[in-house]
């Protein structure tokens, strides 16, 4: 078994405090910004920042989903952290400036992969297609917090 890691990123021309907040709203933005690979979305907990606890199911193949419970946690400034109760996978999003009201957003999703050639397959592929999903997201995102 072995690490993967996906890592997307994008400027925005938008306010980054604009950014993290819609980031953040997970009772409001968040749902609107997500692709169809997402489904079964629910906040039980919370619903902005610290304390929220999400549910959703994503799709990331037609043969592959996951179904998510999140944690979510700002341990720093312009910092979500998401950690699944059901699985090793944590997805950290952060925002920094990157100009005069221009924001830098990261997404870095890791989890503990399979072994073997399974696990080679997944290292291989995995990441491509989640990078691929929060584009689509990050595309969502800046459409919203420009408009």
């Amino acid at each position: 078994m072995g690490q993967v890691e996906a890592i997307t990123q994008r400027e925005i021309a938008a306010d980054p405090e604009d950014v993290f907040d819609a980031l953040a709203d997970y009772s409001g933005t968040r749902p609107q910004l997500l692709p169809e690979h997402f489904s079964e979305y629910e906040v039980r907990e919370g619903g902005d920042g610290k304390g929220t606890l999400v549910h959703w199911k994503l799709q990331a193949t037609s043969k592959r989903v996951r179904d998510c419970l999140l944690e979510v946690d700002e341990p720093t400034d312009g910092q979500l952290v998401e950690k699944d109760r059901n699985s090793s996978m944590v997805t950290t999003w952060v925002v920094t400036p990157a100009g005069e009201k221009r924001a830098k957003v990261v997404v870095t999703t890791t989890w503990q992969g399979a072994g073997g050639i399974g696990g080679f397959f997944e290292r291989t592929f995995a990441p491509k297609g989640l990078g691929r999903i929060y584009d689509s997201i990050l595309d969502n995102l800046a459409a919203h917090v420009t408009k």
